[in-house]
C-alpha cells in the first residue's frame, strides 16, 4: 500500500486510519495535512476523494485553488476549470442560489468554467464523474486551441 499522494509505502494501520477518515489512502504526514485543510476550508471528503481521483488520472488538480475572490474545492488551472463539491444542493435557499450564480460570473468573466457537482455523484459514481471531468477538460482543451 502506497500514499496517494507521495507514494511513500504505507502500514496497514496507517492505510486504515487515512482510509477510514478520508476514503483515501495517505501516509501520516499527507493525513494530516489534508485533514488541516479540510478544517481550515469546510472542504467536503467527496472534493479530497476527487482530488486524488483526478489526480491519478493525470488531470493536474490543485486542491483549495484561491481565484482571487473565494476558494474553489478543486481547479484544473491548465483549462481553467473550476469544481466545486454540492453538500447541500437540496437545502439550497434562493440567497444561497444567486450568490452561485453571481460566483459562476464572476469567474467566466476571468476566463474560469464553475462546474458544481453533487457530493452524491462523486460518493456513489467516483469513476463516472471523473471520466466526465475528463471529457469536460479535453473539450476545453479543444476550445483553447482552436481560440
Amino acid at each position: 500500500m502506497t500514499c496517494k499522494d507521495c507514494a511513500r509505502s504505507i502500514g496497514h494501520e496507517q492505510y486504515r486510519e487515512s482510509f477510514d477518515s478520508l476514503g483515501v489512502e495517505l501516509c501520516e504526514r499527507h493525513t494530516k495535512l489534508i485533514k488541516r485543510v479540510i478544517l481550515n476550508n469546510d472542504t467536503p471528503l467527496e472534493a479530497i476523494q476527487l482530488f486524488y481521483a483526478l489526480k491519478e488520472a493525470g488531470a493536474n488538480p490543485m486542491l483549495e485553488w484561491w481565484d482571487g475572490k473565494r476558494s474553489v474545492d478543486i481547479a484544473i488551472s491548465r483549462v481553467k476549470l473550476n469544481i466545486e463539491i454540492d453538500k447541500d444542493y437540496n437545502m439550497i435557499t434562493h440567497e444561497q442560489a444567486i450568490n452561485d450564480l453571481e460566483d459562476a460570473m464572476h469567474s467566466f468573466k476571468n476566463g474560469f468554467t464553475t462546474v458544481r457537482i453533487p457530493h452524491l455523484a462523486v460518493k456513489y459514481y467516483l469513476t463516472d464523474t471523473v471520466d466526465n471531468i475528463l471529457g469536460i477538460i479535453s473539450g476545453l482543451k479543444a476550445n483553447i486551441k482552436a481560440i
